[in-house]
């Protein structure tokens, strides 16, 4: 992620996960220093400080979604345009799950900002 790269707010443990904002990159990326901290949950004893495993980024809320875009109604998507050809064909979140930062392309992005204009599906 870059500097001023915007990125979408999502929820994902919860019971509905879904995008719910936007935000913006105002830092890039830098070792995340929990990873080192041994009373953090996020201590990882296999990581060392001269070859960190993890990495953060800062960002900054921009605004809030104009409704929320649900993990079900990006998969109903995702479907459709893997038979169709459309934006969300090869979508990252739906090809290589688990990772906590996923990579969009432009046309994705815009795709799915799109959607807080439209019905839910």
């Amino acid at each position: 992620m870059k500097l001023e790269d915007e990125a979408f707010f999502y929820h994902s443990n919860c019971k509905q996960p879904g995008i719910v904002g936007l935000m913006k990159i105002v830092k890039e990326a830098y070792p995340d220093h929990t990873q080192f901290e041994k009373n953090d949950p996020h201590y990882d004893p296999s990581s060392k400080e001269d070859n960190p495993k993890w990495s953060m980024v800062d960002v900054q809320f921009v605004r809030m979604m104009k409704r929320f875009i649900s993990l079900d109604e990006l998969k109903t998507y995702h479907q459709a345009h893997k038979a169709t050809g459309g934006p969300l064909k090869s979508m990252t979140l739906f090809t290589r799950q688990r990772l906590s930062v996923q990579p969009l392309t432009q046309e994705e992005f815009d795709f799915i900002l799109s959607l807080e204009e439209a019905e839910p599906s």
